[in-house]
């Protein structure tokens, strides 16, 4: 939901580095690469108990998932890029709810469990609906210049940006806001079924 208003704020000072980035040499395929090593970073310390420092890398590789995008726009886009990059994000957003549930098992077990199940379903929607606006050769650039078609929605990247940086904020809130969370998640999933209904049904009539 607030992507839109996010890129228009973001993406002017990461173009600016992302040029800077790639007049030195970086591919867009390094920036991404070192953002997931900086997700999977903040989910180690959160799994050994540090949420509150596990923040720095965490926000850290979103920058770097920003600026990735940047790079390639300063230098060239390729596909496999854009597949490495979306691999990259599920990856984080798996990683983050699981330290916390290894970090706690029998505290965080169920809550967890649901978050990454919501997460799953909510993904696929927006995988599935991506392949089918491709096949309709349709296009968006309201979230950026991306590989993929990107859908809007209640939750987007940015509120889950946020989300983390509650929970590991305020770790002790973990359960209620996972719980949460996830069935936000479940209701953007539902919105982008009945809008892929919407869609893809007008074009096969």
């Amino acid at each position: 939901m607030l992507d839109g208003v996010a890129r228009k704020l973001i993406d002017p000072p990461l173009n600016r580095a992302g040029t800077m980035l790639a007049s030195r040499g970086w591919q867009a395929d390094h920036v991404t690469l070192a953002g997931l090593g900086l997700g999977l970073a903040a989910a180690a310390l959160i799994w050994a108990g540090l949420p509150g420092i596990a923040l720095i890398p965490l926000l850290a590789s979103r920058i770097a998932d920003g600026l990735d995008g940047a790079v390639a726009r300063a230098t060239a886009k390729t596909d496999f890029g854009g597949y490495l990059d979306i691999c990259a994000d599920f990856a984080f957003y798996a990683a983050i709810p699981l330290a916390f549930v290894l970090s706690n098992p029998a505290g965080n077990g169920a809550a967890g469990a649901f978050l990454l199940a919501c997460f799953y379903i909510n993904g696929s929607t927006f995988l599935g609906y991506a392949i089918l606006a491709e096949r309709a050769k349709m296009q968006t650039s309201s979230r950026g210049a991306k590989t993929l078609y990107f859908t809007g929605g209640l939750l987007e990247g940015t509120e889950t940006i946020v989300f983390f940086c509650a929970i590991c904020a305020l770790p002790h809130l973990f359960n209620p806001l996972a719980w949460a969370f996830g069935a936000l998640c479940l209701v953007t999933a539902t919105s982008r079924v009945l809008l892929a209904h919407h869609t893809f049904r007008a074009k096969d009539t």
